[in-house]
């Protein structure tokens, strides 16, 4: 007779004390990557967006911005800034906007990158990284035609502007970027100051720096994950997560609204994933809800401009709505983005090489040759 002991209460409190301690390096490296990136080629990513009249390049050029900076929020208050100023018409930007949406994703995609020694995990994670890639595709396979032939998101978005233009601009601070902010800054004032790198030098140690820890974090997170989790506490997150995909939706609206950054929302979903917490039908609503957490910040920002920067603030809400809209009510409709996504995963696992091709040929190469050409042409 095989006797089964209870884990001390002091173990599993060192274990999540643990855990939160590697969740923080582990939102400060991504963090650091953000900032490292934008280092690299933040200058770049501004001229870019300025230099497109063609809305299948204007895609293009949002995937490949968001994609430099890593953050989809910054890529739509750069496009509000400049619609604000004049210096880009709104149909020129709402392209640039479904881009960013895609180009956000990338974050998602390197972190799962770090379950890739690990078969079963990383096919996991895989798939809730790119379960998001899908869905952004088929909303902008749908969304942008119907777009360019009747401008509804233009028009819905102008309507909802003139109602709301004028009202009081609101600043929020998210508590995890005020947290994690200062880990990033650290690194990035000792390699520019203490060590002497030029600012081009640090991003690409600070960008070293930041996919390390976060693959030294994965590796130490899923196996504590599944040690806390392992127990009652897993029953009740199904039993959260399992409740209603509306209610998992309104939960990624809500934290994501927080924390302002739907980066940080997805990518802790992925070692949770990973370590097989949640399903990727959990997953999914909650990632479809922080893409629409993530377009309040935007909001927030345009209420202090003006009407135009604010219609493409909403533009950006009304996109991911409607792309909600479309594949999450319908169960069928809901499991296409997730079967491909699975499909890809199970195909990446037999061939680890891809994942990586995958992310230097979507997020940079195809959008890469779409600027060339439009610049050579």
């Amino acid at each position: 007779m095989v006797r089964r002991f209870k884990t001390p209460a002091l173990v599993y409190t060192l274990r999540i004390v643990f855990l939160l301690a590697l969740l923080y390096l582990f939102l400060s490296s991504i963090t650091l990557m953000g900032s490292s990136f934008k280092l690299l080629g933040k200058g770049v990513a501004e001229q870019l967006i300025q230099t497109t009249s063609n809305p299948f390049i204007g895609l293009l050029i949002g995937l490949l911005v968001t994609s430099i900076v890593q953050s989809s929020s910054v890529t739509t208050s750069m496009v509000v800034a400049l619609v604000s100023g004049g210096a880009l018409s709104i149909q020129g930007a709402i392209p640039i906007v479904m881009g960013a949406n895609m180009g956000t994703t990338i974050t998602c995609a390197i972190v799962s990158v770090g379950h890739i020694t690990r078969n079963d995990e990383f096919e996991r994670a895989y798939a809730g990284a790119t379960v998001h890639d899908f869905f952004n595709v088929l909303s902008v396979i749908i969304l942008l035609p119907l777009e360019l032939m009747t401008h509804w998101m233009e028009k819905t978005a102008s309507l909802l502007s003139a109602f709301f233009y004028g009202a009081q601009a609101t600043t929020f601070k998210s508590p995890i970027k005020m947290v994690v902010k200062p880990f990033a800054k650290f690194i990035q004032h000792l390699l520019s100051d203490n060590v002497g790198l030029s600012p081009k030098a640090t991003g690409i140690i600070g960008l070293i720096i930041a996919v390390i820890f976060i693959f030294v974090a994965l590796t130490f997170m899923v196996k504590l994950m599944r040690a806390v989790f392992a127990s009652r506490v897993e029953g009740a997150v199904h039993k959260i997560f399992g409740a209603s995909v509306y209610l998992t939706l309104l939960i990624g609206v809500v934290v994501t609204a927080l924390v302002q950054s739907s980066s940080i929302t997805t990518s802790i979903l992925v070692p949770m994933l990973g370590a097989g917490v949640i399903t990727l039908e959990h997953a999914y609503p909650m990632t479809l809800g922080a893409n629409i957490g993530t377009t309040i910040t935007a909001i927030l920002a345009a209420l202090a401009g003006n009407q135009a920067g604010l219609t493409i603030a909403f533009v950006h809400m009304i996109f991911n709505l409607s792309g909600t809209a479309l594949f999450l009510p319908i169960p069928f409709m809901r499991k296409i983005p997730i079967f491909l996504a699975r499909k890809l995963a199970a195909f990446t696992v037999r061939n680890k090489k891809y994942a990586f091709i995958f992310i230097a040929v979507v997020f940079f190469v195809i959008p890469g040759i779409g600027v060339l050409i439009t610049k050579l042409w």
